[in-house]
């Protein structure tokens, strides 16, 4: 449905705009007279220059949430705690967010609604719990909750690319050094080798043949790496097929697999737990936990759930059946099942999970490291071997 953006004042006066979505001009101009806004002129939204994700992080938001919970406790009004952060936050893009938040709840609107549409930054996860805290009275309680939320989240995002990233340096930094060896040093090799004459060792003309093709296709071979990376993220984001496929084999790889699993598993524990003790009904709380998964495979699985679950059964058979989460998983969600504690079991799952997750990451980091180095020591090595293989050859003959 498209979305309009709207100026006008409100009925004390005061300038207000903000966006809305609406099957036309029309009824974008009616939606906007029914909330009381006066002098309003109303446009198609969009148009304002091309610019990539939100400029919004996980971090920028975790502490949003959490000084609105502060202020939230403190008793002060709504209104009164969005302009305050608004004007406080460091980050403009999220300062605009909650004026236009603002802006929508002065003209009617509730907090979970005004935050829908604002759905790239506040996720279905955050918009649902929002709107169970207006319902049960509970706003500040369970702004808290998903400050706790995000903040985990965070911590272990912050812990998996902060491992990753020296072994990604060091491929990076010795597949640079293998293409100079490659290009620059080789070729001079090879010159000398031609001027000498003779029959080359079979190794270094191979070597030699390479440094020749990466020396004169350097373009096309980078054209052809972009082209295919885009391609694949393409068909990825298009087709549900091919998604459903790069998906599953991301939960098979024999490193990454399994730290894959665990993630999928502690995110969808955690983020469930959260929804089911801020009073969000076992249904809705496991649409949006299938929706903010992060994994169609698990998706689907969960979506499954639920249809079991109408049909009367209990959720931990249909879990099962997914293949994604252990025994061990499924053996507590079954207990919290029976004794009535699934929120608590479902955080204490997560808790265990994500020391699991530190625990995969390290361990998925020790073997990277040397694997580098040694697979790219080798490669460097057998180039080198192969350039003074003549010179070797040479000695011995004048020996």
């Amino acid at each position: 449905m498209p979305r309009y953006s709207y100026k006008g004042k409100s009925v004390a006066g005061k300038a207000v705009e903000g966006e809305l979505e609406a099957e036309n001009l029309g009824a974008a101009q009616a939606l906007v007279k029914k909330r009381r806004i006066k002098d309003a002129t109303v446009r198609k939204a969009g148009g304002g220059g091309f610019q990539i994700g939100t400029g919004i992080g996980l971090k920028d938001l975790s502490r949003f949430t959490r000084q609105f919970s502060a202020m939230n406790q403190a008793g002060l009004p709504l209104i009164q705690c969005l302009d305050i952060l608004s004007e406080q936050t460091e980050n403009k893009a999220l300062a605009q967010r909650i004026r236009k938040i603002s802006t929508d709840i002065q003209g009617g609107g509730t907090l979970a609604e005004s935050m829908e549409k604002h759905k790239p930054v506040f996720s279905e996860l955050y918009c649902q719990m929002v709107r169970a805290g207006e319902a049960g009275g509970i706003l500040d309680t369970i702004l808290s909750r998903l400050a706790d939320y995000q903040e985990a989240a965070e911590a272990l995002r912050r812990k998996v690319k902060g491992a990753l990233t020296y072994p990604v340096m060091v491929a990076i930094v010795a597949i640079g050094a293998v293409f100079a060896l490659m290009t620059l040093v080789v070729p001079v090799f090879a010159n000398m080798f031609k001027d000498m004459g003779g029959q080359l060792p079979t190794p270094t003309r191979v070597v030699m043949a390479i440094s020749d093709f990466l020396k004169h296709n350097l373009w096309w071979i980078l054209v052809l790496i972009v082209g295919a990376v885009i391609g694949l993220l393409q068909a990825i984001k298009r087709s549900p097929r091919f998604k459903y496929f790069w998906d599953g084999l991301m939960l098979k790889l024999p490193l990454f697999g399994d730290l894959q699993r665990k993630s999928a598993v502690a995110r969808f524990c955690r983020t469930l737990g959260t929804l089911l003790s801020s009073g969000v009904p076992i249904l809705d709380a496991l649409t949006v936990t299938a929706r903010t998964s992060g994994n169609v495979v698990l998706e689907a699985g969960i979506f499954r759930t639920v249809e079991a679950i109408s049909g009367g059964q209990s959720i931990a058979e249909p879990l099962k059946a997914t293949g994604v989460f252990p025994p061990m998983v499924i053996q507590m969600i079954a207990v919290g099942e029976r004794t009535g504690g699934l929120s608590d079991m479902l955080t204490r799952v997560s808790d265990f999970y994500d020391t699991e997750v530190e625990a995969a990451v390290d361990s998925l980091t020790s073997m990277l490291e040397p694997l580098v180095i040694v697979v790219l020591g080798g490669i460097i090595g057998a180039v080198l071997i192969a350039m003074y293989l003549p010179m070797f050859e040479m000695a011995g003959s004048i020996k």
